[in-house]
């Protein structure tokens, strides 16, 4: 990469932020499967399938993105430039709780 070496503190937070994407991956992951293994008379069965998929797609897309996103980061602080936003956080956040939303009110309908 070119530019300079950036502060060792900041490639260092840079990298464990990139592990927490991964760890954030893979409990998104657990919630998907733990939902598809909800036993059919708890929920109904179309909407346990698509809460799980949901789950499961942001988490292959948090895994996709963490090494872009760390990349892009760590090229910024090399050219001294600004970060790069937090474009994915927000579909990440919003349909996590988007799932959690629906699971609650099947939960309390049941």
């Amino acid at each position: 990469m070119d530019g300079h070496e950036p502060d060792p503190r900041f490639t260092l937070a840079n990298e464990r932020t990139f592990l927490t994407w991964l760890s954030t991956s893979l409990a998104m992951s657990a919630g998907g499967i733990a939902m598809a293994a909800v036993p059919a008379n708890i929920f109904v069965d179309w909407i346990k399938t698509l809460l799980a998929v949901v789950l499961v797609v942001l988490s292959a897309v948090t895994a996709v993105m963490a090494y872009p996103r760390w990349r892009h980061v760590q090229r910024a602080l090399r050219r001294q430039d600004p970060l790069p936003p937090p474009a994915l956080a927000p579909l990440f956040g919003y349909g996590v709780a988007g799932v959690a939303v629906i699971a609650l009110v099947l939960i309390l309908l049941a």
